[in-house]
């Protein structure tokens, strides 16, 4: 069961609230209808259920409101928009990767699949969607944990009917399953042939609360729709000819000089027009709901007519409506016993401003999960999707080996044994800032963190990141491993072509392998470096940026102050450690000076001093978004400001 109570959202821009006090229950194994024109509050209502915006009110979810659910995806689904996955990656991938997010296994995202008809396509790439399978993957997954409550918004928006039928037809099924299912809609016939309960909402407020079946029967009336030039004479002829003393006719006034005619049949109208010579260019059988459009000011009392309060098989007067509007007042008075209005009847929107106090509390939005098995869901991130990784595994590689090249070639020719041979096996060109596996695993770091912004899968309804350690740690062991296993390659790919191309093996110096094993925790710590400025920054882009900052910027700033005490102890500090763990000096035993060497030069404590804010940053973002975040939305910050720290967009 659903309870929203008092459901109150923020006032944005000087206007007035998008939901004002909303109250209603939807109970399990039912389909609830939100139904209202555009803009009457529909995905307003159903963000603040989901706690994606802040307001006032409450959701409760089988008695308790999401933010106290222990794991909310696996008790309730939403589905709020397309689907936000990377364009490349295909849709088995993708619904797996989310079943990591979630924690439930793989089965479970084939299983759904074949359940919502997307088995054949299993292998086909996002992009190649039709919208109609956009909309049955966005349902999977949603209904990958197995959520007792399902929100949709208008999830057959746009759909060709067969689409439609088919969509409702698994939500009925849901339903039946025990489900408590709650779509909104602005389509009144599909709200009644498909819902168990129809709420009515305008300008925020809950106006009806009907059973289907009292809403078919009372609100969406037959009409016949009729176009002619001459509408204002033949309104004239309906109202006088047409109408009986056993049946009135009503015409309403529609938009383009449109008629509805209700309490008569299309044949009747068109033998009437035959009679008196008028030209229509439409004559069609349709169905309207009789529920108001005009939306009141805020704090104005609705107009009710005695017309309007009477039931729709005894009214005799003729409607008429001013262009714009589709249908007639119908709202009824207030009751004066304070009870809940029965089925079938309208609930009166109480005269109320945009500070009116709901009876529930403030609501705060809702702090972002993170994924349930945070190293599944990154390594099925990252083998899936965007050629990115791929592209740049390969540039790297050629990049490094022309590197090598070049400086072999500059050392003489043929001469290897001339030239640098730690440098040479980086590949690391005297123009580059950084060897080419450096770069390659600090740009492969900042997308493991800048996708996540670009294609936000754990959020898509949010467009943020969740700030969670687990996932960041799980980024970083991955780009771990990407790095070491990139910079291994290099290194075999760079000896490998010195020997083609030169016929010569390079001679390592006696600490070689310890020099190399220090560069390889230079190309971690560039990974590094990426991952935690594209998380900081929500940016691949200013990732690689921070990676190249390091030896551009920071390291000649470390290197200018390198004649101070604090820094000329700070390049002591390997030797010092040596000194502590007893390692023998070279000439007595094995060296491992060579895998401090780096670190202890100034773009070693660059890349140190850089990680170190990075993380620190990070962490305290981490810890402190919310309360963060509300400072910055009152503050008027920008919105990309706020959104790295996943404060309430607008």
């Amino acid at each position: 069961m659903i309870q929203a109570i008092g459901l109150t959202s923020r006032p944005r821009g000087g206007r007035p609230p998008a939901v004002r006090d909303l109250t209603f229950e939807a109970e399990e194994g039912t389909v609830t209808a939100l139904l209202g024109e555009p803009g009457a509050g529909k995905t307003a209502a159903l963000r603040l259920m989901l706690q994606l915006d802040s307001g006032r009110g409450i959701a409760l979810y089988d008695g308790r409101p999401l933010s106290r659910l222990p794991a909310p995806a696996r008790e309730v689904g939403a589905v709020l928009g397309d689907v936000a996955g990377h364009p490349a990656r295909t849709v088995l991938s993708h619904l797996r990767m989310l079943a990591a997010a979630v924690g439930v296994p793989a089965a479970r995202a084939d299983a759904l699949l074949t359940h919502v008809g997307l088995d054949a396509l299993a292998d086909d790439r996002l992009d190649a969607l039709s919208l109609s399978m956009d909309r049955r993957l966005g349902l999977a997954t949603a209904l990958l944990g197995q959520p007792h409550s399902l929100l949709l918004d208008d999830p057959v928006r746009d759909l060709p009917r067969r689409e439609a039928a088919f969509y409702y037809a698994l939500l009925r099924e849901l339903a039946a399953a025990g489900v408590c299912v709650v779509l909104a809609t602005d389509q009144p016939r599909v709200a009644a042939r498909f819902a168990d309960r129809v709420l009515t909402l305008r300008a925020g407020r809950l106006v009806a609360d009907e059973e289907a079946d009292d809403f078919a029967r009372l609100r969406l009336r037959p009409c016949v729709l009729i176009r002619t030039p001459q509408s204002e004479r033949f309104a004239s002829y309906l109202t006088r000819q047409a109408s009986t003393p056993e049946r009135r006719i009503e015409v309403v006034r529609r938009d383009g000089g449109a008629l509805a005619v209700y309490g008569t049949d299309s044949a009747a109208v068109g033998e009437l027009a035959y009679r008196n010579g008028i030209l229509l260019h439409q004559l069609t059988d349709s169905s309207h709901e009789s529920v108001p459009t005009a939306v009141p000011e805020p704090g104005a009392p609705e107009a009710v007519t005695p017309e309007a309060t009477a039931p729709a098989a005894t009214r005799t007067a003729t409607a008429t409506l001013e262009p714009g509007t589709d249908t007639e007042t119908h709202a009824g008075p207030p009751r004066a016993d304070g009870d809940t209005p029965p089925a079938g009847t309208f609930i009166p929107a109480p005269v109320a401003g945009p500070d009116d106090a709901p009876l529930a509390g403030p609501l705060r939005r809702r702090w972002l999960p993170g994924p349930a098995y945070p190293l599944r869901y990154e390594l099925r991130r990252a083998t899936s999707g965007s050629r990115l990784p791929r592209v740049a595994a390969a540039g790297t590689l050629a990049a490094s080996i022309a590197g090598a090249a070049l400086l072999a070639h500059s050392a003489g020719g043929s001469a290897v044994s001339d030239a640098p041979a730690v440098r040479m096996l980086t590949g690391w060109a005297p123009f580059l800032p950084l060897p080419p596996a450096a770069i390659g695993a600090g740009l492969l770091g900042a997308h493991a963190f800048g996708q996540e912004f670009s294609f936000p899968s754990l959020t898509p309804a949010v467009g943020a990141v969740p700030r969670r350690l687990g996932l960041l740690f799980a980024k970083l062991a991955v780009s771990t491993a990407v790095a070491l296993l990139l910079f291994v390659a290099v290194l075999l790919a760079d000896a490998t072509a010195l020997l083609v191309l030169f016929g010569d093996v390079v001679d390592m110096p006696a600490d070689g392998g310890l020099q190399l094993l220090s560069w390889a925790g230079v190309t971690v710590g560039c990974a590094w470096t990426g991952v935690l400025a594209a998380g900081l920054f929500t940016s691949a882009s200013l990732g690689l940026a921070a990676v190249l900052t390091v030896p551009v910027a920071v390291a000649p700033g470390i290197h200018a102050l390198a004649g101070t005490g604090a820094v000329r102890r700070l390049g002591e500090l390997p030797v010092q450690l040596m000194r502590v763990l007893h390692i023998p000096r070279p000439g007595g035993g094995p060296n491992l000076g060579g895998v401090f060497g780096v670190p202890a030069q100034p773009f070693g404590h660059a890349l140190v001093l850089s990680l170190g804010a990075l993380l620190g940053a990070y962490v305290l973002t981490a810890g402190r978004a919310r309360s963060l975040g509300r400072a910055l939305e009152r503050s008027g910050c920008p919105s990309f400001v706020r959104r790295v720290f996943n404060s309430p967009g607008e």
